[in-house]
């Protein structure tokens, strides 16, 4: 067998293998990506796009597809001794100029997916269907890795691995990380339904009792409802039109709902779990591979997705030339983030299974998750308002033309960004990958609103990294320390 070289190869094609393949492809990384699946998962399962998954998909390119296709939660209707209450989801909070989306979107899984698959179409690549990763071996240049379909079996050498492979990894049991957590004693069914007998205006629930609580939520961006269920921890389940018609009628009490087919159906264990280490050598985690969260929340896609979007800047720039340090900031910064958010995933579980409480705060927007504790970072004043790691917020502005625009136009792509707030833009030499804007003298934009001002630090150069989040701030004579730092994050000034 010939070896196939390729700059990465990924594990999985799931929404952290789609995200992780187009940031590649962005970059003009050559890849592999691969999946066991004969065919693209088809279920609803993550349905929920947070708002800073939002502007992560922005940046991608697919933001606008997703909203076209997509729609707001309903309320959540509580039915009881033949009458209702309704109750919003979410607080309608209006745009902001730091924060433009403010409220989750809800896409089924399988259409996130599918739009993630265009897009990477668009960009020359797709997914290898009916390819499983089956051993694989490192050594200091890269990995040897054996996959197998089609009765063939191929062996592909890449640089690095990435098992996006979900909470089963292959990948992770073949590294030998612990997965350490816990089952929750809670066993589910979901399952897409085409149904009638309910309206396609509201999240109808039914809590008479542990055993009796059931949900039907209408998806938007297609004529299915998404059946939620808890069933016993034991025993088989009847995920036939007939058997879930049948669960239906019992725990709602009710003969007019008719379930016409099932589009998809799965009995599940919820659990918690996190992943001992992100990577060992040139092989990585990425998604459920490293975590895995109760549904409660919407936070499972939504922390995979970013994994993804965080380390595929991060391999494109090693394989582009830039220290291979780099990548150790992965788990530095994504690891944390998880624990965070299973626990947030685990506190509204327990919630819901007291109370009934389903009402989602900001704590599930994931607008406020940063990297405090980043090593890629240049230290600055810990009194100015944003430090290293926090997400740089957007602001509207106008061209020196007076057309008008935001920060994450400036920022959409696969560059970093110099922001100045009053400083004189000639004071930076450009280099390739690095965009510099400026409010200031020979500056390039307005700060037509003061809302520039009123996020970044004043008469201040704010260096903003490929995803979104602040590098370092410095004055206007930290220009010497800005240099050396893009030097060893790889963005070379031109010879």
């Amino acid at each position: 067998m010939k070896p196939s070289d390729t700059g990465v190869l990924v594990s999985g094609a799931g929404a952290a293998g789609l995200t992780l393949g187009v940031e590649l492809a962005r970059r003009g990384i050559a890849f592999r990506l691969i999946d066991k699946a004969p065919a693209p998962f088809a279920g609803s399962r993550g349905k929920g796009i947070q708002p800073r998954s939002q502007e992560v998909f922005e940046d991608m390119g697919v933001l606008d597809r997703m909203v076209a296709i997509g729609g707001l939660y309903p309320p959540q209707r509580a039915h009881k001794d033949g009458g209702f209450t309704d109750e919003p989801m979410y607080e309608a909070l209006a745009p902001m100029p730091a924060e433009p989306y403010r409220i989750p979107l809800m896409l089924p899984q399988f259409l996130t997916e599918g739009i993630l698959r265009e897009r990477l179409t668009e960009l020359g690549h797709r997914v290898e269907f009916g390819r499983e990763l089956t051993s694989f071996k490192q050594d200091a240049a890269g990995v040897t890795a054996i996959v197998t379909g089609a009765n063939v079996e191929k062996t592909i050498r890449a640089r690095y691995l990435v098992g996006c492979d979900g909470g089963r990894s292959f990948v992770r049991h073949a590294l030998g990380i612990e997965f350490p957590g816990k089952t929750l004693g809670i066993r589910a069914v979901v399952a897409d339904l085409d149904v009638d007998g309910v309206s396609d205006d509201a999240w109808h629930r039914w809590n008479d009792g542990e055993r009796n609580q059931m949900s039907l939520c209408p998806l938007r961006g297609t004529k299915l409802f998404q059946l939620q269920a808890p069933v016993p921890l034991e025993g088989d389940i009847d995920l036939s039109a007939k058997g879930l018609g049948a669960m239906i009628a019992e725990r709602t009490g009710r003969a007019d709902i008719h379930v016409h087919s099932v589009a998809w159906a799965s009995a599940y264990n919820m659990n918690a779990r996190l992943a001992d280490c992100y990577s060992v050598g040139r092989v990585y985690l990425a998604g459920d591979a490293a975590h895995i969260h109760p549904p409660t929340g919407g936070q499972g896609l939504n922390t995979s997705v970013q994994d993804a979007y965080n380390l595929g800047w991060k391999l494109a720039a090693v394989l582009n030339g830039a220290p291979p340090s780099i990548l150790a900031s992965y788990e530095a910064e994504r690891r944390p983030v998880a624990a965070e958010v299973l626990g947030l995933s685990t506190r509204l579980l327990d919630a819901l299974q007291q109370r009934g409480e389903m009402r989602r705060g900001r704590e599930t927007q994931q607008l406020d998750l940063g990297y405090a504790d980043t090593p890629l970072a240049l230290n600055g004043d810990p009194n100015l308002p944003l430090q290293p790691g926090d997400r740089a917020p957007d602001a509207p502005c106008s061209g020196a033309g007076g057309q008008r625009t935001r920060l994450f136009e400036l920022f959409k792509g696969t560059h970093w960004t110099l922001l100045g707030c009053g400083t004189d833009r000639s004071a930076i030499r450009p280099r390739p990958g690095l965009r510099i804007h400026s409010t200031g003298p020979r500056g390039d934009i307005v700060d037509c609103c003061g809302h520039i001002r009123e996020a970044y630090a004043s008469n201040a150069w704010t260096l903003i990294r490929p995803d979104g989040y602040v590098a370092a701030v410095v004055p206007p004579d930290g220009a010497a320390a800005l240099d050396a730092f893009l030097g060893s994050v790889g963005v070379q000034a031109s010879r």
